[in-house]
């Protein structure tokens, strides 16, 4: 007998008949990743133009995979308790005396705290520079840059994983794209590093205080390509522990130990 879903009882036959069926891009619930060095809190792969967002706690591991080569993944954060403290990518730059994020670098916020640690990043091509496409960069690129047609923009999927924490347009900050690279040349030009790269390029960062976290996977807005070309991104995170006083990335510079202290100091009253 065919399912039709125009009426209620058959609308509701069809979706208890997807009952364990498998797509590329999904949530896995309850998380579960069998790589995951510690206790899964997160695992999902990302389509192409989608977008994932969640709450996790401090100390947790987050890591970030280029599944193909092409990933894009553009990321807000939000200090979890009160979200009008979030991501400040200008003071992440100028506090660390540094225009390109790498291993060893921190994101901090516009209170001067840590929000994350990068452990580790075996990609080297990231972009704190030039922030989210949005309908109108778009739709010159591809004709179109509307949320729901077949080019959505970064900034639009913001605004969708934002509204899932009681936020909105206001909320949608200045971001960091991993994964495709920005490099300032000599001469002031803007170079953009965009692939395609290998694939399985990873990310690990450490989350120093209770985050949100908002990630789009849509093309870099310096994107040349006349394609809109962009594959799928994989983010697993795990429980851990904050980083200890004698970590060495705590410790590397008076600048960064600042920034620890002012975050440690939240947590301490």
């Amino acid at each position: 007998m065919t399912t039709t879903t125009a009426d209620p009882y058959g609308a509701r036959d069809h979706a208890r008949a997807m009952t364990g069926t498998w797509v590329e891009a999904m949530p896995t619930l309850p998380a579960a990743a069998v790589d995951a060095p510690g206790e899964a809190v997160w695992e999902e792969t990302i389509a192409p133009a989608g977008y994932a967002s969640r709450r996790i706690a401090r100390g947790t591991r987050l890591r970030l995979i280029d599944l193909v080569g092409d990933a894009c993944a553009s990321m807000l954060v939000f200090n979890a308790e009160t979200p009008t403290e979030r991501l400040n990518v200008a003071d992440t730059l100028k506090v660390q005396w540094n225009g390109y994020l790498g291993a060893g670098r921190l994101l901090l916020s516009d209170m001067g705290r840590v929000m994350m640690t990068i452990l580790e990043d075996d990609a080297g091509t990231h972009d704190a520079f030039c922030g989210a496409s949005n309908e109108a960069s778009n739709a010159r690129a591809y004709g179109d840059g509307k949320n729901y047609g077949a080019h959505p923009n970064a900034r639009d999927r913001f605004m969708l994983g934002v509204a899932r924490h009681g936020l909105g347009r206001k909320d949608v900050h200045p971001c960091i794209n991993w994964f495709k690279g920005v490099r300032i040349a000599e001469d002031g030009a803007t170079l953009p590093e965009i692939g395609p790269f290998p694939p399985g390029r990873t990310l690990v960062l450490r989350a120093e205080m209770d985050l949100i976290v908002v990630l789009a996977n849509c093309p870099h807005v310096l994107d040349t390509r006349a394609d809109f070309t962009v594959t799928p991104l994989r983010a697993t995170a795990w429980r851990g522990e904050p980083a200890a006083e004698d970590d060495p990335i705590r410790t590397a510079t008076p600048e960064g130990l600042r920034a620890f202290l002012n975050t440690e100091d939240l947590y301490a009253r």
